[in-house]
């Protein structure tokens, strides 16, 4: 199956950011999947886990943010993030042909996407799936980050690992309470924030890619069931 590299234009003076569209066979979703703040979109985890969403059937559309595509460390504003986001999610929905589509992504990422689902209905996307979101700074605590969830008006999906120092556990739990019915956390056993886990688990790190993978293949269908319906 080929990747197809795409560009990706955003509104004003912000210019184009590189994308790769994958599409399998019998895809039942697109998810447009944006990279944490610290890696692009060819980092080993983006490239480990999207053969493995294809397995499961699901198409994605990775894209750079600006500050990336320029080489930069430093993320751009979140104008111009939340700015690329929606110009990704527009791509997106041309590139799914009628698939029910997905957006959100790694860490920055997927709060960006659900920063700015918050602000504007993202047109035609069915639900967002978090990567790992990040509640709060690494030995910090606090749940704010999460607080403009509430505005978002589509099922979500939470992938947390237990050793993730970026979303105390418990925390989480309790964001994912208060926001409802619509919402899942799935927890990885033993997962940092990029689920990687210790060698004493008894599992590989592809093993738990594969089960990331599942869940976001599974809340697909269960997506494209409520499109459908």
């Amino acid at each position: 199956m080929a990747v197809k590299e795409v560009r990706i234009p955003v509104d004003g003076r912000i210019g184009e950011v590189s994308g790769l569209l994958e599409r399998p066979r019998g895809a039942t979703a697109l998810y447009v999947l944006a990279h944490g703040a610290g890696a692009g979109m060819r980092h080993r985890f983006m490239e480990a886990i999207v053969p493995r969403l294809s397995a499961c059937g699901v198409a994605t559309l990775r894209y750079q943010f600006p500050y990336m595509e320029k080489g930069s460390r430093r993320p751009d504003s979140r104008k111009v993030l939340l700015a690329s986001v929606r110009a990704a999610v527009e791509f997106g929905n041309k590139a799914a042909r009628g698939l029910p589509l997905l957006a959100g992504g790694k860490s920055m990422g997927g709060r960006m996407t659900s920063l700015a689902a918050s602000e504007e209905v993202l047109e035609d996307v069915k639900g967002i799936v978090f990567l790992g979101f990040p509640l709060h700074a690494a030995g910090k605590s606090g749940s704010e980050r999460a607080d403009h969830l509430r505005d978002v008006g589509v099922p979500m999906l939470f992938l947390q690992g237990t050793r993730d120092t970026l979303a105390d556990l418990e925390s989480m739990r309790a964001v994912s309470t208060g926001l409802g019915r619509r919402v899942r956390l799935h927890v990885v056993e033993g997962g940092d924030h990029s689920f990687h886990v210790l060698k004493r688990s008894g599992r590989s790190d592809e093993q738990v890619l594969d089960e990331v993978a599942d869940q976001v293949g599974r809340f697909a269908e269960r997506v494209q069931t409520l499109a459908v319906g």
